[in-house]
């Protein structure tokens, strides 16, 4: 079987671990290189309730001879594990005729036997999960999405709760936000580094380091996410949604639904990990050898002191709801894990005007226009005693001091208004003239009293 021919051995136990992870066994874990006794790759399986172990030899050649088998069941027979076990033997090539008949003498899997996986198998196994084996490549096919919406509401809930944080608007006066759903790909990968590092003085460096990542994965160029979006991420409590199953419904609730595509095999995310690890690991080290002289040495982890120990697709979705509020249209996107969102872009806390989006601020909402405002741009309207903007507002002075209007028609009918005030009541309409030129007037008299000599 021409398989996976350019392959060394260690890296097909590494794709073998890959292979085994998918078909649900756990804790998979690929053996030190060196002194491995017979034991390539050692995983565990749960069969009726009960965890069980098993050991398994890979060999990356055209054929597999009965010592191989026998040799196996020698590293089963001596592995420290507290409970039953067993063993198997996976080869891209095939098993010599001694080779079956000695695994059928040992019993049946349950009976701690040895079981064997030849190319064939190999070949059958890779079409069940997906995987390419003639180049070792793993397709990622995932439909387990973030639920984009909190349990039992719509799509315009979060745009409604948004709302109420701005003066001036009744959530339930605005119009049905239009709102669609993109879900994008991405991937937490568990990963362990393991490396010591010696020269003639002894060890100088080691590390024993857990390492989880979520990335982006939605396009060739992978990117670590960081801050909410990976804590939604990897949120366990998250409620998921199986994307076929409620692919239905999604359409008939929000306006768009897209899936993008991974980027990338799940193989090459593996490799992208392994290298970006070794960079994050890479040390400089400086000691002194034996001759008292100090030098110093670059630690970076070989490709096999770096094991993945999961990586697990999932679809984050990101909501995008547009809302049209008179002469504006307002966007608000966050990416979701039902009730818990990371907001990207929040228009209804941003000022039309000057585009001021002070998290602490306050913002008021203009009904004559539909514009949503900074305290510095909202005024209040003198014959309606409403909020109006400075941006549609129509303004004439009086008493000295600007008036703001919804419309003609309202400054016309306050310039009526106006004529027919006492002086007094115009005086009012300019509060800090009136009282200043109220405390003009008495100094002045003050003076005049003091030079005649009445004071």
């Amino acid at each position: 079987m021409a398989l996976l021919d350019d392959l060394s051995g260690y890296e097909f136990e590494d794709l073998m671990v890959d292979v085994f992870r998918h078909r649900g066994y756990e804790n998979v874990s690929q053996s030190a290189r060196t002194a491995d006794e017979g034991r390539d790759v050692l995983m565990e399986e749960v069969v009726d309730g009960r965890r069980r172990a098993v050991v398994v030899e890979c060999k990356h050649t055209d054929t597999v001879s009965r010592p191989v088998v026998q040799k196996l069941h020698s590293a089963v027979a001596t592995y420290d594990y507290d409970g039953p076990k067993r063993g198997m033997v996976a080869t891209t090539g095939r098993f010599t005729g001694p080779a079956r008949e000695y695994a059928q003498e040992l019993g049946t899997e349950s009976d701690g036997g040895v079981a064997l996986l030849d190319g064939s198998d190999l070949r059958d196994i890779g079409e069940e999960i997906g995987m390419d084996l003639y180049n070792g490549r793993i397709e990622i096919l995932c439909d387990e999405a973030l639920a984009p919406f909190p349990p039992n509401t719509g799509p315009a809930a979060p745009v409604f709760d948004v709302v109420r944080e701005i003066e001036n608007i009744d959530p339930a006066t605005i119009p049905t936000p239009e709102t669609s759903v993109t879900f994008q790909p991405m991937l937490a990968i568990s990963a362990s580094t393991s490396a010591t590092f010696e020269t003639s003085v002894g060890v100088i460096h080691s590390l024993n380091e857990t390492t989880d990542l979520v990335v982006h994965a939605a396009d060739d160029k992978p990117r670590v996410a960081h801050g909410e979006r990976s804590a939604l991420v990897t949120n366990r409590a998250a409620p998921h949604i199986d994307l076929e199953d409620r692919r239905t419904e999604l359409d008939a609730t929000v306006a768009a639904v897209e899936r993008e595509r991974f980027g990338r095999t799940e193989t090459a995310y593996k490799e992208w990990a392994v290298d970006r690890l070794r960079q994050a690991h890479t040390t400089t080290v400086h000691y002194t050898g034996d001759n008292n002289v100090d030098y110093e040495k670059t630690c970076t982890p070989s490709r096999s002191d770096v094991s993945i120990r999961s990586i697990d697709p999932v679809y984050l979705p990101r909501v995008n709801s547009r809302v049209e509020l008179g002469e504006y249209a307002y966007r608000y996107a966050f990416d979701a894990a039902g009730s818990a969102r990371s907001t990207t872009r929040n228009d209804f806390r941003e000022c039309v005007h000057c585009g001021a989006d002070d998290v602490d601020a306050t913002y008021t909402y203009c009904a004559n226009c539909g514009s949503i405002n900074c305290d510095d741009h909202i005024k209040t309207e003198r014959v309606e005693n409403e909020p109006v903007c400075t941006g549609c507002a129509v303004t004439e002075r009086f008493a000295l001091r600007r008036k703001y209007f919804y419309d003609e028609a309202n400054r016309e009918a306050f310039r009526e208004e106006y004529a027919a005030m006492a002086v007094h009541e115009k005086a009012m309409e300019n509060v800090p003239l009136a009282v200043g030129s109220v405390l003009a007037l008495l100094v002045a008299c003050i003076v005049v009293a003091s030079s005649v000599g009445v004071l």
